[in-house]
Order: C-alpha cells, then sequence, then structure tokens
C-alpha cells in the first residue's frame, strides 16, 4: 500500500504542480502521488491503494449558479472520497473548495457572504481542536493563509469544529476520526503563495491594482503551522 495521494482539483496547471509540491514539502514525504480530477475520474481500486490523501483547492465554487460536466464530476468523485474517510477506509485532508463539497454533502449550508481576500490569517483552535492529534499541539491560534469567495454558513450536522475565527466562523472541522476539511490554505509557505497569486491576479481574490502590496503581505508573513498540521496528518495516518 502507498502512503500518500495529492488530488488536483486546479484547471491551472502551473498553479497544480506548484500546489504539489508544496503539499509535498509540508507532509514532510519524498514522494506523494497524484491524481488530477479534471483529467481523468476517480478510480475507486487506485484510492484504496493510499492511507491517506490530501485534497488541494480551485478556483471552483460549490454555489457556482453554471456548473460544466467537469465540475459536476469532480464534486461528485470528491463526494464519494469523502464517503470514503466518514467509513473509516482512508484519511482525507480537504481543504479550500472541498470543504464546501463536503459541507453540502451533509446537508449544511454554503455562502458567499464571509468571504476572506488573500491574505495571512489567525484562526482559534475550538475545544475540541484543541485536543484533536493533528489541530491540538497548534492550540490555541495559529496563522495560516486564506483565500476564498465561499464558506460554511454554520457546522454542518455530525462534524466537529476545530478552528474558527470572527471573519469565517466555520474554518476547519472533523467528521469521524478520519475526514479533516479546513477552509485555508495549510500547505504553502509565504513565497508558494505569493507566487500562486500570480495565477489568479483576476479572479477576484484580491483587488489585482493592490497586487504588490498584498503580495509584499503574503511574504512578510510568518505562517509555519499550516504545514504543521499537515505533517501531523502524514504521521498520524499515513
Amino acid at each position: 500500500m502507498a502512503s500518500l495521494l495529492y488530488v488536483c482539483v486546479r484547471p491551472e496547471r502551473g498553479a497544480a504542480d506548484a500546489e504539489h509540491a508544496s503539499f509535498r514539502r509540508a507532509l514532510g514525504a519524498e514522494a506523494v502521488d497524484r491524481l488530477d480530477l479534471l483529467d481523468e475520474p476517480l478510480d475507486p481500486a487506485r484510492l484504496a491503494r493510499y492511507r491517506g490523501v490530501v485534497v488541494g483547492g480551485s478556483p471552483f465554487n460549490v454555489s457556482d449558479p453554471v456548473k460544466d460536466e467537469v465540475q459536476l464530476r469532480v464534486e461528485s468523485d470528491l463526494r464519494r472520497i469523502a464517503r470514503r474517510a466518514i467509513d473509516g477506509d482512508i484519511a482525507v485532508f480537504f481543504t479550500c473548495f472541498s470543504i464546501g463539497v463536503v459541507t453540502r454533502m451533509l446537508g449544511g449550508e454554503v455562502t458567499t457572504a464571509t468571504p476572506e481576500a488573500a491574505s495571512a490569517t489567525v484562526i482559534r483552535t475550538t475545544a475540541d481542536g484543541a485536543v484533536d492529534p493533528v489541530f491540538g499541539p497548534s492550540s490555541p491560534a495559529l496563522t495560516v493563509f486564506t483565500a476564498h469567495k465561499e464558506s460554511a454558513v454554520a457546522l454542518p450536522a455530525g462534524a466537529t469544529l476545530l478552528a474558527t475565527n470572527d471573519s469565517c466562523p466555520v474554518q476547519a472541522y472533523r467528521v469521524g476520526t478520519h475526514l479533516y476539511t479546513a477552509q485555508f490554505h495549510p500547505e504553502p509557505t509565504p513565497r508558494d503563495f505569493a507566487d500562486r497569486m500570480t495565477f489568479y491576479r483576476t479572479t477576484g481574490y484580491f483587488d489585482p491594482e493592490e497586487f504588490d502590496r498584498v503580495q509584499h503581505q503574503v511574504l512578510t508573513a510568518s505562517v509555519t503551522e499550516g504545514a504543521a498540521l499537515l505533517r501531523r496528518f502524514a504521521d498520524t495516518f499515513a
């Protein structure tokens, strides 16, 4: 059985390649296999070869009023991965766009009322987060990178809230013991995130006229605990 799989849901190849490298470094693994869901559908037999799965970000939104066939298939495949994690077959860490997929799957509501622009953001662990094997050692607060247009209105049924802040109340939650979700991006270094901004300069995550200022703020931020979360995820499950 292989250890770790990165599931890619980014259409932008350069951003996807860089995200894969960021996850590999953050996970502390010599190798992390890759599945591009935009290019190929999920093969359950292949998924069974892994102990741990990380799902990257995407410019997709589950609240998009119009979705093409590829996005619909991607969301369906992510739900299938989530169900495997809920059953305890594999451990999965969903990030960014995919927390919305899981929230909807659990019957929760996703809103565009609590977006966060591209920035370094402080989030607080909850009492449950403080005793969680992945989030606990980062208590009581950690700084992570955020950039999203939608988020969960409230914690969905059956989930355990792990982290929150005033801007976006549902920053991270766990379902059972093997499914983790995060609204933020745990894997990038400041340099990684600053480089990623170039792919999304005009897509609404920040004011393009403020690109230099925002990128400077990102590059000077002290962000390390996101990677620590992923390392503990890998150590715990993979």
